[in-house]
C-alpha cells in the first residue's frame, strides 16, 4: 500500500538494532575509559587506548577511543613547547638491559615530616625501574644506597661484567666523593650531564614526571608509612603494568622477557 518492499523495511529494522548495539557497546566502553583516567587522570587517548588493548583484551581502534574520550571531555590538554636550544651532544642509545641506566631525584611534602625525597635508578633499555631510596634525607648516602639495591638485583655477576655507565646530572649528591668512589669500586661507568644538554638524562626524567602524575599530583600525603605504601605500588605498577610508548606499549617486564626469549631463540 506505501510502495514500499518488506526488505527494506526489514533492512531499516536490523539498522536501527545495530545503532542500539553500537550506542550500548559505546556506553559500556565510556565507562571503562572513565575508571581508568579516574586512576590515571592524566593518561592520553594512546595509553588508554594500549590499556584497553594489552590489559583488557578489548579489541577496538585507537580512532575510536579519542572520539569517545573527546565527546565525554576526558581528554588531557596539550601543551606545546618551543625548544629554546638544540644539543650538539648526541644522546647514548642502549642496545641491551644494562648497559645504560640513568638515576635522578625528586622531593614531595608530607604533611606531618614535610619534605620527603626518592631516588630512582633506571634501565634506559628496559625502561624498568631498577633501584630506588625512599628517605627523609637527601644525602650521597641515600642516592648510594638506591645504585647499590640495583646492583646487586640487575647484576648477580657483578657491575663490571656488564659494563655498566650511569647517567646522573651535576648534583651535589651524585658529584660528590663518596658517590664517584664507589662508582669506582664497582667499576660503573659514571657520566654527568653537559651543561648545553638537556635530553641528556631525559628518559630517567620522564620517569620522575610519570611518578608525579601517578603518585605526587592526585594525592596528598599525610604519613611518612602512607608514602612508602605509594611508591612501593607505583614501582610495582610500573614495571609490570605501565604500558610505555616507547616499548611498544608493553611494560618494561614484559619487554625485558621478549629480550630475553629472542636472545634464547
Amino acid at each position: 500500500m506505501l510502495g514500499v518492499h518488506k526488505s527494506t523495511y526489514y533492512y531499516h529494522q536490523q539498522e536501527k538494532k545495530t545503532k542500539n548495539r553500537a550506542k550500548k557497546s559505546d556506553t559500556e566502553l565510556v565507562k571503562k575509559i572513565k575508571q581508568i583516567k579516574l586512576d590515571h587522570p592524566f593518561w592520553g587517548y594512546r595509553r588508554v587506548w594500549a590499556w584497553l588493548v594489552y590489559q583488557e583484551k578489548i579489541v577496538i581502534n585507537h580512532k575510536k577511543v579519542y572520539r569517545l574520550m573527546k565527546e565525554n571531555n576526558l581528554l588531557v590538554e596539550q601543551k606545546r613547547y618551543k625548544a629554546k636550544r638544540k644539543s650538539t651532544h648526541p644522546k647514548p642509545s642502549p642496545t641491551r638491559p644494562n648497559q645504560w641506566w640513568g638515576t635522578d631525584m625528586t622531593k614531595f611534602f608530607v604533611n606531618q615530616v614535610g619534605w620527603v625525597y626518592v631516588i630512582f635508578v633506571l634501565d634506559w633499555f628496559t625502561r624498568k625501574i631498577v633501584g630506588y631510596k625512599l628517605s627523609l634525607r637527601c644525602r650521597s648516602q641515600e642516592w648510594i644506597e638506591a645504585l647499590e639495591m640495583a646492583v646487586q638485583t640487575q647484576c648477580p655477576q657483578g657491575a663490571r661484567e656488564y659494563y655498566l655507565n650511569l647517567m646522573s646530572d651535576n648534583g651535589s649528591q651524585p658529584t660528590s666523593q663518596a658517590y664517584m668512589n664507589v662508582c669506582n669500586t664497582l667499576e660503573i661507568n659514571h657520566i654527568t650531564t653537559s651543561y648545553s644538554n638537556p635530553k641528556g638524562n631525559a628518559e630517567t626524567e620522564r620517569l620522575i614526571r610519570t611518578f608525579k602524575e601517578e603518585v605526587v599530583w592526585p594525592n596528598e600525603f599525610d604519613q611518612y608509612s602512607e608514602t612508602i605504601d605509594a611508591v612501593e605500588n607505583f614501582i610495582e605498577f610500573y614495571n609490570h603494568q605501565y604500558p610505555h610508548s616507547s616499548l611498544g606499549y608493553l611494560s618494561p617486564v614484559e619487554f625485558e622477557k621478549n629480550y630475553v626469549e629472542k636472545l634464547a631463540a
